[in-house]
């Protein structure tokens, strides 16, 4: 196969998608379980590359919601601690509210880094002449 006229063939360096291989010894079957309303359950069930489960991995579940927020939807994933569809879904509900806190708590922490990398001249700051016998003034971190 040749390539067009005009057109410039992708080098490895160049073509991100040039190593794509499918790990055959970590493939999945999924099937969703949904309320229709709030509640999506994702089971993953390890499969071989005939498509025969493979029992020697366990089954994973992941719990997924959409909640709304002042900025729109914000959708929520997370591992589910169970080995049944049954304690799944009684796991569903702690395990988005743990979610949930842990994305809340890594918020904060973004914007305490971020406010600290924030300095913005001439807004108050300690007390005492500025720099070169000047009004005082100084930085002030906006949080």
């Amino acid at each position: 196969m040749g390539s067009h006229r005009g057109e410039t063939p992708l080098s490895d360096e160049s073509n991100p998608l040039g190593d794509i291989r499918v790990d055959i010894d970590n493939l999945y079957r999924e099937d969703t379980f949904t309320d229709l309303k709030v509640a999506s359950i994702r089971r993953l069930t390890p499969i071989k590359a005939d498509g025969s489960d493979d029992p020697s991995r366990p089954v994973m579940f992941v719990g997924e919601t959409t909640l709304m927020s002042a900025r729109g939807p914000l959708p929520i994933n997370c591992p589910i601690e169970a080995s049944t569809l049954a304690e799944a879904l009684d796991a569903f509900p702690q395990a988005i509210q743990d979610a949930v806190e842990r994305l809340m708590e890594e918020a904060r922490e973004m914007q305490r880094q971020e406010a600290s990398r924030i300095v913005v001249p001439g807004q108050g700051g300690p007390v005492g002449g500025g720099p070169l016998g000047g009004p005082p003034g100084g930085g002030r971190i906006i949080g």
